[in-house]
């Protein structure tokens, strides 16, 4: 599958896309290549792109004003879509910054772009609903997790969406991620893997 063909299929499973629909939105998806450290948005700006990422590994992060620590907020892998949910839907700037872990490759559109597809398509407007809700999902799990789950549950979630995660990204930022230290992040893994 070629990564047109994952962006299609990404799209339908998130949205019920057909290939028809899909072909309408064909060619204003680019191709964009990332550099570990790169930035995919800067706090502050405004997120203009909505990405499918086809390799790598992307987090969105805070920094503590008072101790320069920085807190990592979401994470984005492989045959996900990374996006600042709220900046992008909202088109205003953006709370946190959103960086490559990894070396990485997406496959993006402009918010411009995607409006005028919800113009020509009722099929691309409720996608444009879904992604508000995918948008609100996502934070509020994030949310939830902090204050219904344990350290140990959220890291078992964590390997269940980003399988892969801990070949590719330190883990200071996974432990970050996680929202504990990184001897608690030894502590989870070693008990883990014992069972």
């Amino acid at each position: 599958m070629d990564e047109i063909e994952k962006l299609s299929f990404a799209l339908s499973h998130l949205a019920g896309l057909s290939e028809d629909d899909f072909k309408l939105s064909q060619d204003f998806w680019l191709p964009k290549h990332y550099k570990k450290g790169d930035f995919y948005n800067l706090r502050g700006t405004v997120c203009t792109y909505f990405g499918f990422i086809v390799e790598g590994v992307f987090r969105s992060y805070t920094i503590d004003e008072k101790t320069g620590e920085e807190k990592n907020i979401f994470l984005y892998s492989a045959n996900g879509f990374v996006v600042s949910f709220k900046s992008f839907i909202n088109q205003m700037p953006c709370d946190y910054h959103t960086q490559a872990l990894t070396d990485a490759l997406i496959i993006y559109i402009r918010y411009t772009d995607l409006l005028s597809l919800y113009h020509q398509s009722h099929r691309w407007e409720k996608f444009g609903r879904l992604l508000a809700q995918e948008a609100f999902n996502v934070t509020m799990t994030r949310i939830e997790d902090f204050i219904l789950k344990s350290p140990e549950e959220r890291y078992l979630d964590l390997i269940k969406q980003h399988p892969d995660i801990f070949n590719y990204v330190p883990l200071y930022h996974i432990s970050s991620y996680l929202g504990i230290q990184g001897p608690s992040l030894s502590r989870i893994r070693k008990r883990i893997s014992g069972k």
